[in-house]
């Protein structure tokens, strides 16, 4: 059943980044093609479907984008958000109250001691914050989901009296809290930004020393069960998902058993969200699904920490290699941090310093696409939402693969190539087609098959 495909392409050294490539020609799957790897993909055989990718909404990059021209500007969202022409963005964060991609701490509650939340105010959002999700949302259209987190709660509901270096939630507070969080997602709705979903605290298990606070997870199960998930039913806000955890890899399963073994949080909450920072640790995603396989994961945050890297394949690499790992441990979205920082990889009101896929300059407002950024469009272009993952394998370490039936039954397909040396592959379709596929050392392709969705 001869047919071609589309070919996607970047490599490291070579300057592609999601450079079209030759078709490629498929044949019967019974011709001899040699090649020293094989990889096999059934697009009968599916598992998870796919809501999204995206990124984070914050200050600093509504801060660092307003420096670029009108012009500049446009690109640079057009080329996040535009479903044709774009990487298509659907699935994106934002914070609730200042985190360190804040220009400074600040919270919707300012005033000491307003429980009745009279002082609520969204003076801080409405600067930088919403007009760039407005923006976005105009280009994107009606498919952007967004989900919130807070990194703290108001000073003065915590026991260290700052948003920043950790402390707790007050006991006293956890009823002025939660409906806290029922305010805000109100307030956002009325500015016409429905929040799809709330994590409950980013990185509850570090203190750090910008915008903190931490959690224990029984504390995190018990303000779920007796404050934050009543409140939201009481508010009319039931729809509005809650996903746990939202820290590493690495204590993903240890936390989830905590918090699912209380039946009334479990049959509440959405799922679990992780970030990267830490040991990889993807078998833990795997091991989390196969043990509460009617709960939910996504990825909710990942950025290269110290500094910009302008340029480096390396980082590209770390993201091709967590989305085809995570994604192929029944993960259902994958969201970036930061969409855009400047050249010093701020701003950040503590000095974390850390990259994005696009730097915007300060001072010149030109705007620089690094190779991470090719990398997150070779699932995020191609990928639909509502595509399902389906099965595939792959002989090598090295060598990560991907491969998803879309709801236009083309099939894609990323592989990434890790190692230092080229590889012939055989991609084997099922026992009905093959062909082959020549990818260079430290290179991603994407290859999109109208037709074998349907093979």
């Amino acid at each position: 059943m001869p047919f071609s495909a589309s070919v996607i392409r970047s490599a490291r050294g070579s300057g592609e980044r999601l450079a079209p490539q030759p078709e490629l020609q498929f044949s019967d799957a019974t011709v001899d093609q040699p090649a020293d790897t094989h990889i096999y993909v059934d697009p009968a055989i599916t598992f998870q479907e796919i809501l999204g990718f995206g990124g984070a909404f914050t200050e600093s990059s509504a801060f660092a984008l307003s420096k670029a021209s009108a012009k500049v500007q446009d690109q640079v969202l057009r080329a996040y958000f535009d479903p044709k022409k774009g990487h298509g963005y659907s699935f994106c964060r934002l914070h609730m109250g200042s985190c360190d991609f804040s220009l400074g701490n600040w919270s919707q509650v300012e005033k000491p001691g307003d429980v009745a939340l009279k002082s609520f105010t969204l003076k801080h959002d409405r600067k930088w914050l919403l007009p760039l999700i407005k923006r976005a949302q105009k280009i994107a259209g009606d498919r952007l989901r967004l989900f919130a987190s807070p990194w703290s709660p108001p000073a003065w509901m915590k026991t260290n009296n700052e948003m920043n270096n950790g402390g707790k939630l007050k006991p006293e507070y956890r009823a002025a809290w939660a409906k806290l969080f029922c305010a805000f997602i109100k307030a956002y709705a009325a500015e016409g930004v429905p929040i799809w979903g709330i994590t409950l605290q980013n990185e509850p298990a570090a203190k750090q020393v910008w915008d903190s606070c931490e959690y224990s997870a029984e504390e995190e199960r018990d303000f779920i069960r007796d404050y934050l998930a009543p409140a939201l039913d009481q508010a009319g806000l039931s729809h509005v998902q809650i996903i746990l955890w939202d820290h590493n890899r690495d204590v993903l399963l240890h936390r989830a058993g905590a918090y699912y073994a209380d039946r009334k949080v479990f049959d509440r909450v959405w799922g679990l969200g992780f970030h990267w920072y830490g040991p990889d640790a993807f078998d833990n995603v795997r091991l989390t699904h196969d043990a509460w396989p009617d709960k939910h994961l996504m990825f909710t945050e990942g950025c290269q920490e110290g500094g910009p890297h302008p340029g480096s394949w390396d980082v590209a690499e770390r993201y091709i290699t967590s989305m085809i790992c995570d994604l192929n441990r029944w993960t259902e979205a994958w969201v970036d941090w930061n969409i855009i920082l400047d050249e010093k990889g701020g701003p950040n009101h503590v000095g974390n310093l850390c990259s994005a896929p696009v730097q915007v300059h300060s001072t010149s407002g030109a705007a620089d696409f690094q190779p991470s950024f090719a990398a997150i469009g070779h699932l995020s272009r191609y990928i639909k939402p509502g595509a399902k993952r389906v099965l595939c394998s792959v002989q090598r370490d090295w060598i990560h693969v991907g491969a998803f039936a879309n709801p236009d039954k083309s099939l894609a397909c990323v592989i990434a190539n890790r190692g230092d040396g080229p590889h012939t592959l055989r991609l084997q379709v099922a026992a009905r087609a093959s062909a082959v596929v020549k990818l260079p050392p430290h290179a991603i392709v994407t290859i999109v098959a109208p037709r074998l969705g349907n093979a």
